[in-house]
């Protein structure tokens, strides 16, 4: 048992209480005109009061008797430390934490409207670099396997985006198509009839009895009538040929007069290297519109989903397009490293004036102009109708589309 010291309270005590007292009276009792009423007596207090002794050492408790084994528990194969840390092994183990995934990439399918050539340069370039990536998108570059194929696709949703030309839009919609003009690559025309120069063509009047190749329904359909038709040259004064890809080889070895192209800034030297002189009839020359010579067109029924991602695209080109405008010849050896098959020297001849018709700006759209090609068109009965603008290209970036 702990000893205790026998201490004895008097005046302290009496004092201690009085404080309690005064501070327990209500404050109307402590004015001055009300007297204060205390005891008769002083209070005391008789009695002991014990207080601990800390010099004695606390008492041991009694040990707790040990717990009985579990019976049969080595038969059973209980390991009896299993509620014992081990201590080799750290209680809390410090890691770098796992490295955050990446969010997914946002592909993006675009056909080609054509085999490679210098006018895809923006796209191909931008395809093989890092940026697509660093904005969040993949994508895929495919070439089709005939010229009228990536529209065809693109109606079916088999591919996201086309490449194509503003005449050649302009006919589809007239046949109730999907495609949207989303992007513009080159704005300026690509498409001419190239013809032998030992004809002695001076123009479209000259035309009837010749043989003439192409490639594409717009280059049947749209060009080569707007070509002769002014001149009072029936259709079937002037006999087609329909030769796919191959323009410079079935004019060589078909002996073709001339050949309505999407690619006269490539053809004549094609053909020149083959040994055949031409002369190139540009479309414009001839009263066709001025107009975009090579897009990038959406299926109209799935461009919402599609905004965002071709808005980052564009954005993508436009910076490609400026950098191989400032750094031409870096951009070519570029370009022939990622596409070997665009070095020949055809393509190279051709380089510097490509770069001039590739469009600095491709997500800029020109209202009027497809506005007044679409006139032309109808006017000249070369579609049945006229659609209005929503239904032909969109700006993908403006604000209410």
């Amino acid at each position: 048992m702990p000893s205790f010291r026998h201490q004895r309270f008097g005046a302290s005590l009496y004092l201690a209480l009085g404080l309690l007292v005064l501070q327990a009276t209500p404050s109307a009792m402590l004015r001055a005109d009300v007297p204060l009423e205390l005891p008769p007596e002083p209070l005391t207090l008789d009695g002991d009061v014990l207080v601990p002794s800390l010099d004695a050492p606390p008492a041991q408790a009694p040990p707790s008797p040990a717990p009985e084994a579990a019976p049969d528990s080595a038969e059973n194969g209980a390991d009896d430390t299993l509620d014992e840390p081990d201590p080799t092994v750290p209680s809390v183990i410090h890691v770098p934490p796992e490295p955050l995934s990446p969010p997914p990439l946002e592909p993006l399918t675009i056909m080609l409207d054509w085999y490679p050539s210098p006018h895809h340069a923006a796209l191909l370039l931008a395809a093989g670099s890092d940026l697509p990536r660093r904005e969040g998108l993949a994508l895929e570059v495919r070439t089709p396997a005939d010229p009228g194929a990536p529209l065809r696709l693109l109606e079916a949703n088999l591919v996201d985006l086309a490449l194509t030309h503003q005449l050649q839009l302009h006919l589809q919609v007239d046949h109730g198509k999907s495609a949207i003009r989303v992007g513009t690559l080159s704005d300026t025309p690509l498409a001419g009839l190239v013809v032998r120069d030992s004809l002695g063509v001076d123009g479209p009047e000259d035309l009837a009895g010749l043989t003439l190749g192409y490639a594409t329904e717009v280059a049947r359909d749209i060009l080569l009538p707007a070509l002769i038709e002014p001149q009072g040259i029936a259709e079937d004064e002037v006999h087609l040929v329909e030769t796919g890809f191959a323009l410079a080889t079935v004019m060589a070895e078909q002996a073709l007069d001339g050949m309505v192209t999407p690619l006269r800034l490539t053809l004549p030297r094609q053909l020149a290297d083959r040994g055949i002189s031409t002369r190139l009839l540009s479309a414009e020359e001839y009263g066709i519109p001025f107009h975009d010579g090579l897009i990038l067109a959406a299926n109209r029924d799935h461009l919402a989903r599609l905004r965002e991602p071709i808005m980052e695209l564009l954005d993508i080109l436009r910076d490609t397009t400026l950098w191989m405008i400032e750094h031409p010849e870096t951009a070519w050896e570029t370009l022939v490293r990622l596409e070997p098959t665009l070095d020949t020297p055809a393509n190279r001849a051709a380089w510097n004036t490509t770069l001039m018709r590739l469009s600095a700006q491709p997500a800029a759209l020109d209202s009027r102009r497809y506005r007044r090609l679409e006139a032309y068109l109808h006017e000249n009965g070369l579609i049945e109708s006229i659609s209005p603008l929503d239904q032909l290209a969109v700006d993908v970036g403006a604000q209410g589309d």
